[in-house]
């Protein structure tokens, strides 16, 4: 029986969830990760941060499964300021096209945490402010906290998933992964 793999990778902005594509510079495969591991669950190519990587499918099947209810967090730079209402919605659930998501916990990070600019930078305009959210979800639709926080006047402008269950993104650098244990993720 093969011994199973479990992999924290920081996930760099710009990069596929996969090993393979029509354009390999954008995937998994150029980060010397070992062979016959596969990410539990994605994150778009847009997004950046906590990818677990692991060749136990068992795993991957308990964290992907919504009836399991797996807390993913993320940090989420909104344009626009956050309003009371708009984090009460985001909180009890939003409509997004014919889905309404699941309660969930969100807040403004206070203080604003000093996140290093990513390549290429996020767009910023002059008269209108950004801040730095935390969202714990239980779900993970395509892009859901992109179009959770764009259905409550705050467009995502930079995502970052910083845990998934007890696993956190901490000190792993961007495109660097650590081999950790089973027991660090549930």
């Amino acid at each position: 029986m093969k011994k199973h793999l479990y992999l924290a990778f920081n996930k760099p902005y710009g990069i596929l969830s996969q090993f393979t594509s029509d354009n390999p510079d954008e995937t998994l495969a150029n980060f010397n990760l070992p062979k016959d591991v596969y990410a539990a669950g994605r994150l778009d190519k847009d997004s950046e941060g906590l990818l677990l990587l692991t060749n136990d499918g068992v795993l991957i099947d308990r964290l992907l499964n919504p009836i399991n209810d797996k807390v993913k967090t993320y940090w989420v730079q909104v344009e626009n300021t956050p309003t009371e209402d708009a984090l009460k919605k985001l909180a009890a659930g939003v409509l997004i096209g014919d889905y309404k998501t699941k309660p969930c916990k969100v807040h403004v990070l206070n203080p604003q945490p000093e996140i290093p600019e990513r390549d290429p930078p996020i767009r910023v305009r002059k008269t209108i402010p950004t801040y730095w959210l935390e969202i714990e979800l239980t779900e993970g639709k395509n892009r859901q906290v992109r179009r959770m926080t764009a259905s409550v006047g705050l467009p995502t402008l930079r995502l970052i998933r910083k845990k998934i269950g007890n696993l956190s993104l901490d000190n792993i650098g961007v495109g660097k992964f650590t081999e950790i244990r089973k027991e660090d993720i549930l």
